[in-house]
């Protein structure tokens, strides 16, 4: 049996994942991680961590583990919100959840944990790990779906390398979430009947403008509407042998709708453009129509937010997205792809989206993904991660 440090957050999930350690015969140590202070822009009631601290501390005491606490909020700003509010400034939307697991959980965590002589580190993400033996005969850490379709969290853990695989195990990734609330219930944990936290990873719900306008100022621009009928909407067909395709042929495939002032009409006004996303519907504050209106692109050099009406609204979707070379990462590294080749994978563009067929072509200038149906809201900055079966096998950042 090992040391195993297990990062209690106070849900029920970790909770239960280190009575499963402690059932197997695991030396288990409970370590709880502070690491935001600020409630600068968070909902009225929802404490970013203190409450978690309490729970964290009954659930260490019913298990008999010692618990003990460290403050990483300087690493999880450095790491973690400065790149959230940088890539927003940018006119992208981050994924700080995947940032957070790839810097903090499976980095600075890990890390303090072996300070405290861990052989293994725990979380109670919804994912499962498999060992198996590579061709130089070195164990391979394959990184798989969780158990329950409905709270696979294996899209949360794409950017984590091979050495942090090895390290990590995941008590829960094969049970379903009512097993889990039973198994809390049974064993007398306060956190049975806790609900899940929500918002950004460790800092809980926010005002998203409210938070950013900590480093991003406000700024007055305007909405433009682009109706479904910009005459720049042509079906971009995918050439049927796409692995023969030119870089030029995929780079427009892939590339994002631009727009300037002149192809809509001003139609109401924003706080600053590098408070939306594309796709988002919800925070204009324009209302009067008979379907809602959803962000199509934003302009963060010129402050203007385009929108157009409806969900089919051909601006919402588009056929392939690209990846930069230094984006690409391979959790799975025997199975990375050279430049030149081509193969079929699921893939999700955002956590909770169901899996997407589509195909992955690999050039010296990225790598390009084209979906067998068109995508909605393909955001950049955002992840994408693509599955063989029920291994995630890589994931990049997208870039257009």
């Amino acid at each position: 049996m090992a040391r195993v440090v297990i990062g209690l957050s106070g849900g029920v999930d970790s909770s239960v994942a280190a009575w499963l350690l402690k059932e197997q015969g695991h030396e288990v140590i409970g370590l709880f991680m502070i690491n935001w202070h600020d409630t600068t822009g968070t909902l009225e009631g929802d404490c970013p961590w203190h409450d978690d601290r309490l729970f964290a501390e009954l659930v260490a005491k019913k298990l008999d583990i010692p618990l003990h606490i460290v403050d990483l909020s300087k690493e999880y700003r450095t790491r973690v919100v400065d790149y959230m509010f940088a890539e927003y400034e940018r006119g992208r939307t981050p994924n700080p959840d995947v940032l957070c697991n790839r810097e903090i959980k499976f980095d600075v965590f890990l890390r303090e944990a072996l300070k405290l002589g861990a052989e293994y580190v725990a979380t109670g993400h919804y994912c499962r790990k498999e060992v198996v033996t590579g061709e130089d005969g070195a164990p391979l850490y394959r990184l798989l779906a969780g158990t329950d379709p409905n709270k696979d969290q294996s899209y949360f853990l794409c950017q984590l390398s091979q050495e942090q695989l090895s390290r990590a195990l995941f008590p829960v990734g094969g049970l379903l979430k009512p097993e889990v609330r039973r198994i809390a219930t049974e064993q007398g944990l306060a956190t049975a009947k806790r609900k899940d936290s929500q918002g950004i990873c460790f800092v809980g719900k926010v005002d998203l403008p409210l938070f950013l306008q900590q480093k991003l100022a406000a700024k007055r621009g305007n909405v433009h509407e682009i109706l479904p009928t910009w005459p720049k909407y042509v079906r971009r067909e995918l050439p049927e042998d796409i692995g023969s395709a030119s870089d030029e042929e995929l780079a427009a495939l892939a590339a994002p709708w631009h727009y300037t002032v002149r192809d809509g009409k001003k139609i109401g006004e924003h706080n600053g453009a590098h408070f939306y996303t594309i796709g988002q519907r919800k925070g204009l504050g324009i209302g009067g129509r008979k379907e809602s209106l959803f962000i199509l692109a934003t302009d963060v050099v010129q402050n203007v937010v385009y929108v157009g009406e409806g969900d089919a609204h051909p601006g919402l979707w588009r056929p392939a997205l690209r990846i930069l070379p230094g984006e690409i990462h391979w959790v799975d590294p025997a199975k990375r792809m050279l430049p030149g080749q081509c193969r079929r994978f699921s893939v999700r563009i955002r956590y909770r989206q169901p899996l997407q067929g589509a195909r992955l072509v690999m050039r010296e200038s990225g790598a390009y993904l084209l979906f067998d149906t068109p995508q909605r809201g393909i955001t950049p900055g955002q992840f994408a991660a693509w599955y063989d079966g029920e291994e995630l096998v890589g994931s990049g950042v997208i870039e257009a």
